[in-house]
């Protein structure tokens, strides 16, 4: 590899780290969509920067830049408060507005300049090793590397220092006021972050990449731990992962790089969207399969235990009667057996000691509708989980 493939690679998991964090307590929050209009919004902030500063490299562009992305959550929780649209709308109505701004401000005043629209919306991390950072003449490597990298250091920092006060407000609103915790300063100041980060990252990689970056990582991470520290290791690992995979993805193809990203990031949450132990959709498809069985047993249950009839407990008598398909009867008579619930003698069905106890506690569970117990139910009764 030459040095510039491995500060490609470097700043690529520098942004996917430094976005990740802030992404994961978006995604929590239910916040994810306004990562996306942060990312356009701040646009006119950074060209304001420009114009005051005349120099790229100048921290007004980031300064300005974050200032804006403040301004939107403002004029988005400004707009949803008058109870007149929904979030969603609000944000619509916010970002578009803002970032067409900037759109106008470029195209009137900037247009010589590296602010161009295409590098704004799609960025290109092949050109970031060629912007070098020197000190009395020493080449320090990729000024986007220390631009990411002391955000993310200054990142770290603030989430060890505030982990707690950022889990709790996450959570449980409530109960950080009552802790004596500022959600609002919170809240705040976790959108500061977000839109600092967002402008770091902005001349490197682009709205769009960071915007996948910051919430793709953390919504596949969602999909499989309910633990807020597993939550953003796995965010970082995914984002990562992503970041460099989709690097050689694109060297491979000769592709856009921050397109082959996102496209690992995609490829990473389908995954485990389909294959995630308890959230997947295979899993819940077998989840709704098993208790599908459930449901079909416990009628079967309920048909023996109300009926001692023997033309009614015939297996036959559940195709005629109960309108229930051969291969259906075959799978909730075998569920039974198996689970020693009901005895066959000359295909006459009967409930075992098992099989009433097990029907008596259903029908408690039928007129109580006590979810935990049928939980417990399945725990003593059942060979499989529902």
């Amino acid at each position: 590899m030459t040095s510039a493939q491995i500060e490609i690679q470097l700043i690529a998991s520098l942004v996917a780290i430094a976005c990740a964090i802030p992404g994961t307590f978006l995604v929590l929050r239910k916040m994810a969509l306004i990562s996306d209009a942060i990312s356009h919004s701040i646009l006119p902030g950074i060209v304001i920067g420009f114009f005051i500063s005349h120099d790229l490299n100048s921290p007004f562009l980031i300064i300005m830049g974050a200032l804006f992305g403040i301004l939107t959550v403002i004029l988005v929780e400004y707009v949803q408060k008058t109870n007149l649209v929904k979030e969603d709308t609000a944000i619509g109505l916010v970002f578009p507005a803002l970032f067409s701004i900037g759109i106008i401000l470029i195209a009137k005043n900037a247009n010589d300049v590296h602010l161009d629209v295409d590098s704004v919306l799609l960025g290109e991390l092949a050109f970031a090793p060629f912007d070098r950072l020197y000190f009395n003449g020493i080449d320090l490597g990729a000024k986007s590397i220390w631009v990411i990298g002391t955000i993310l250091a200054i990142t770290v920092i603030l989430l060890i220092t505030f982990f707690k006060e950022l889990k709790i407000s996450t959570f449980d609103v409530g109960l950080a006021t009552a802790l004596g915790f500022s959600p609002t300063l919170i809240h705040y100041g976790l959108m500061s972050v977000a839109s600092v980060t967002i402008v770091g990252a902005f001349d490197a990689v682009g709205a769009i990449l960071v915007v996948a970056l910051m919430i793709a990582p953390s919504a596949t991470a969602y999909m499989l731990t309910n633990d807020l520290k597993k939550m953003l290791l796995l965010s970082l690992l995914f984002g990562v992962f992503s970041a460099i995979s989709g690097y050689w993805l694109a060297n491979l193809l000769d592709a856009s790089i921050a397109g082959s990203i996102t496209t690992m990031l995609g490829l990473v949450f389908l995954l485990v969207y389909l294959l995630a132990p308890n959230r997947g959709i295979i899993a819940v498809l077998y989840r709704n399969k098993q208790q599908k069985k459930e449901v079909l047993l416990l009628t079967l249950l309920l048909h023996l235990n109300n009926h001692t009839e023997v033309s009614e407990r015939k297996i036959e008598h559940l195709t005629d009667e109960i309108n229930w398909g051969k291969v259906e009867v075959n799978s909730v008579v075998n569920l039974a057996e198996k689970n020693n619930l009901v005895t066959i003698s000359d295909n006459i069905l009967s409930l075992t000691e098992k099989g009433k106890s097990f029907t008596e506690k259903a029908i408690e569970y039928i007129i109580t509708n006590d979810n935990t117990e049928i939980e417990e139910m399945k725990k003593d009764f059942f060979l499989f989980r529902g």
